[in-house]
């Protein structure tokens, strides 16, 4: 549990984490919440980049699986 917590706080990960989830409660369907988390993930990777820092395909992922987690979970409630 320690090493995954020390993951998460690596290069602010559970941020894009959190994120996603936010986007995928508040979405409408699954074509919207992945929509939303793919552009949304592309745009924080792209400002990475852009600013000097590498393409990081772990955050690219954490933000669009937490998008689809997201709307899983508001999809059952």
């Amino acid at each position: 549990m320690k090493k995954l917590i020390e993951w998460l706080r690596m290069s602010n990960r559970w941020k894009h984490l959190v994120g996603g989830l936010i986007i995928g409660i508040f979405a409408f369907g699954w074509f919207t919440a992945m929509y939303a988390g793919v552009l949304t993930a592309g745009a924080l990777e792209y400002k990475d980049k852009a600013y000097g820092s590498k393409w990081d395909w772990i955050d690219f992922g954490l933000t669009v699986a937490g998008a689809i987690l997201g709307w899983l979970i508001c999809s059952w409630l």
